[in-house]
């Protein structure tokens, strides 16, 4: 838009005017990837291509970092998460993102333009590759930078400390809740091969539409009928005749609490930064699945887990 309207008025600007503009074009960095996914043949390609990846960014750049295309380098970012998506082994994945993230630490500017572009990929409510695995390890290097002082670090180590809670793999944080005729109990208590735990709110589309889904599934509608899966909507805020009003939409096969104390929003043992969102546990109340939207997740994995 500042070249049209600089096209429009060239008239009025002198030769100096151009030149600047000119000179400021050809200051722009762009940025390719060093990775071409036609080109491999093994797994060993791949990961040769992953250590390699940003080979041709210039970390050095200081505050210069400002002169890369942004869009351009958030994409590149996309891409690397999505192919990061792709290594079947987390220690690497966590390596390779240390990696990046110390490559990041030489000035202060290149930090915090790789802090800011990764919360966005990794850790934005809309992001569909947000990905608390994956971020954990950028928000240890962010913490752990001496670039910040101990008022800086107060920001990721808050965003750290909820990633940290139920992790994949790990025993989900314990809930108790309560049930329209106020009788508690405790989600540790719940007895199925799977627990879908789904934090959600009365009212809310992109709540109604995942309800829509886990209802029409056959898979889990199967599952659930036998007894070997369970679901449970818990609502954590604090309207509860809101969630009272909206009760009799929800399947009543399921079970539909609310945090009568609001203790997980108060001890923050779980991420709700963003709802709808969906767990996936297995009878130990293991996470099998985290922070998830899509239900197809949630289906593929039972049906992997229960065919092994």
């Amino acid at each position: 838009m500042l070249v049209a309207c600089d096209n429009s008025n060239t008239k009025s600007h002198d030769s100096s005017d151009k030149g600047k503009t000119e000179n400021s074009a050809t200051e722009r960095r762009s940025f390719t990837p060093n990775f071409d996914a036609s080109s491999f043949v093994t797994i060993a390609d791949y990961r040769y291509a992953m250590d390699h990846y940003w080979d041709n960014f210039d970390f050095e750049a200081g505050d210069k970092v400002k002169e890369y295309d942004s869009l351009e380098i958030t994409q590149a970012m996309i891409d690397y998460i999505a192919y990061l998506n792709m290594e079947p082994q987390h220690e690497r994945s966590d390596s390779l993102l240390r990696d990046m993230m110390r490559r990041a630490t030489t000035s202060r500017p290149m930090l915090d333009y790789f802090a800011s572009m990764t919360e966005v990929v990794l850790h934005d409510p809309n992001s569909p590759l947000r990905n608390d695995e994956f971020y954990i390890p950028i928000l240890e290097v962010i913490v752990a930078s001496p670039l910040l002082d101990e008022y800086e670090r107060i920001a990721p180590m808050y965003d750290l400390e909820l990633a940290r809670q139920n992790r994949i793999g790990e025993r989900a944080n314990d809930i108790v809740y309560t049930i329209s005729n106020g009788s508690k109990s405790h989600l540790h208590n719940i007895k199925a091969d799977y627990i879908i735990l789904m934090f959600s709110n009365p009212g809310c589309p992109l709540c109604r539409e995942i309800i829509d889904e886990i209802t029409a599934s056959p898979l889990i509608n199967e599952f659930t009928e036998n007894g070997k899966l369970k679901t449970i909507s818990i609502y954590p805020d604090e309207d509860i005749e809101a969630w009272r009003d909206y009760l009799s939409q929800m399947p009543s096969s399921w079970i539909n609490a609310y945090d009568q104390d609001m203790k997980i929003t108060a001890e923050r043992s779980y991420n709700l930064q963003a709802i709808p969102s969906l767990y996936l546990l297995d009878r130990d109340k293991r996470v099998i699945i985290k922070d998830a939207t899509e239900v197809s997740k949630i289906e593929n994995a039972i049906a992997y887990l229960d065919a092994m």
